[in-house]
């Protein structure tokens, strides 16, 4: 299984219009601290799998390799709005599975060009693209949202962003499953107070705890997490690291080293 971080910011990402905190600032300098919209993707069999949809580059880099299916989380519109170029384009349709939500994201539904949207997923039922196995599996959210559990025979990845904890079915299925690689949202700094839709790093740091993976990423990264990590330099448990926008299963030995 190869897995990249196409994304790995909230909906306002990084740097945030307007902001000038240390953090804006940096990714202003430094684009390699830059965070797009959360998403992903995975190459099985020569085969690309998008997971979610929010980058407005979206459209070139199908260009580049069209993908084999796109799974999206949910429709709110920073995980969906490349598909509104997308799908004006031409050629074989591309499959596009998510959960069931009758509203969707305005008139995708209506006007879906080359996407072929499939029925809503049903949580914890299986679907099959040659050797992946994917699961989905509920999250929780303002809107019907999924994670996926992906499994191509030799890893195990749960794909878990926009949500704040875990279903108690979610948490006792990984629990069971025992991923190799724990994906998990960790959109706000630990001060933030009284959060919506969205962990803080230590309500993700506390799931990661109970599920004890090997390995765990943290993704969908606000500017204040980067901002209080930047100030206090946090240290986070061995297993787990931020993400950054185009890092790699892989990239996980190198930056072992470096640490």
């Amino acid at each position: 299984m190869e897995f990249r971080f196409n994304g790995t910011g909230d909906s306002a990402q990084v740097p945030r219009f307007g902001c000038q905190c240390p953090a804006c600032t940096r990714a202003r300098v430094f684009s390699n601290h830059q965070r797009g919209p959360c998403c992903a993707e995975v190459s099985v069999d020569g085969r690309r799998y998008l997971l979610d949809a929010g980058r407005m580059d979206l459209a070139h880099s199908c260009e580049l390799e069209r993908p084999a299916a796109i799974l999206l989380t949910h429709y709110h519109a920073d995980h969906v709005q490349g598909l509104f170029h997308l799908r004006w384009g031409t050629g074989e349709s591309i499959p596009v599975y998510g959960p069931k939500d009758a509203n969707g994201c305005a008139d995708l539904y209506r006007n879906p060009g080359v996407l072929d949207f499939q029925p809503g997923l049903k949580p914890f039922r299986p679907l099959r693209f040659d050797s992946l196995s994917v699961i989905p599996v509920p999250l929780n959210h303002s809107k019907p949202t999924l994670g996926y559990c992906l499994d191509d025979g030799g890893t195990r990845l749960a794909y878990l962003t926009d949500t704040l904890g875990l279903p108690l079915e979610t948490e006792r299925f990984l629990r069971e499953w025992e991923p190799d690689v724990l994906v998990l949202d960790a959109t706000h700094p630990a001060s933030h107070q009284n959060p919506r839709n969205h962990n803080t790093i230590s309500q993700a740091l506390d799931i990661i705890m109970r599920l004890d993976p090997p390995r765990a990423w943290l993704t969908h990264i606000s500017h204040e997490l980067d901002a209080e990590y930047l100030a206090y330099r946090t240290e986070l448990p061995p297993k787990v690291r931020i993400a950054r926008d185009g890092e790699t299963l892989g990239d996980w030995g190198r930056l072992e080293a470096a640490s």
